[in-house]
């Protein structure tokens, strides 16, 4: 289960920028500012998940609220790895390109019985392809360090994305089996354009490396999902009961997050 840490990211954010600074006190030079560098970033952000946090909650009304079990966490976060190319045309103006990974979801495990137990598990992946631009305001200097303003955006593409949900019941009598409604396992599938608005600030030192920190904005409605996987066994006195997790619509993976990342200068 993943849950958001603030201390974690602050953390991480500060160790980004240590490590950029220590290094620019070894060169006492002139900041560098790169062409082209490689950025790598990790991102906490929000996923709104759409029509699949609704089929989440249809599960925990039909399935888990009447037994009085924990229910089902809706999908809300995730972090973002992204890695990209960004090159500076002209003095303030950069564009980029690159790919990320998003994974997010949630399992539960209960032991209805003596040697029984139900397995639950949601799943959300996606690996946007993005490309864009960042107009970049003036800079501010200070010895041999470096900090300029932006604002940004661009287009993305949602690829390999897939929501999932399974349920496993083990070693099951006939009394919990039906009480549990049989085994199911359901997943979708779909591409989707989308766009991002970024703005922030790039900090750049004595070095080749760099440090940026913004807020971004991603837009990621998925919609017409295609059913890529689908059985469910319900239990013989059941022979007509439909899934208790219904089909997903329209996922979204979109959400606001805050991007930490280091940039290699070439």
């Amino acid at each position: 289960m993943t849950r958001f840490r603030p201390g974690a990211v602050v953390a991480a954010a500060l160790i980004c920028l240590c490590a950029a600074a220590f290094t620019a006190v070894e060169a006492h030079a002139a900041a560098e500012v790169h062409r082209l560098s490689l950025m790598l970033a990790g991102v906490p952000t929000g996923v709104n998940g759409g029509d699949f946090n609704d089929a989440i909650d249809h599960y925990n009304l039909v399935s888990l609220n009447p037994r009085q079990y924990e229910e089902m966490p809706r999908v809300s976060f995730s972090w973002l790895f992204d890695s990209e190319l960004r090159y500076f045309v002209r003095p303030n103006f950069a564009v980029s390109a690159g790919v990320g990974h998003l994974r997010a979801g949630h399992r539960l495990e209960f032991l209805p019985a003596l040697s029984q137990s139900v397995d639950i598990r949601t799943e959300v992946i996606t690996v946007p392809v993005h490309v864009g631009g960042a107009y970049y305001l003036q800079p501010y200097n200070q010895g041999d360090f470096q900090a300029r303003a932006f604002v940004g955006g661009g287009l993305v593409q949602y690829t390999f994305t897939r929501a999932a949900a399974y349920q496993t019941v083990v070693s099951a009598d006939s009394a919990t089996n039906v009480d549990w409604r049989g085994t199911f396992r359901r997943s979708q599938t779909q591409d989707s354009p989308g766009y991002y608005l970024e703005g922030g600030a790039h900090m750049f030192f004595a070095s080749r490396f760099s440090a940026l920190l913004s807020v971004i904005y991603r837009s990621g409605q998925v919609r017409n999902m295609v059913v890529t996987e689908d059985t469910y066994t319900p239990p013989g006195a059941l022979p007509n009961a439909p899934s208790p997790f219904p089909l997903t619509e329209t996922l979204d993976v979109g959400g606001v997050g805050f991007k930490m990342a280091v940039g290699i200068g070439f």
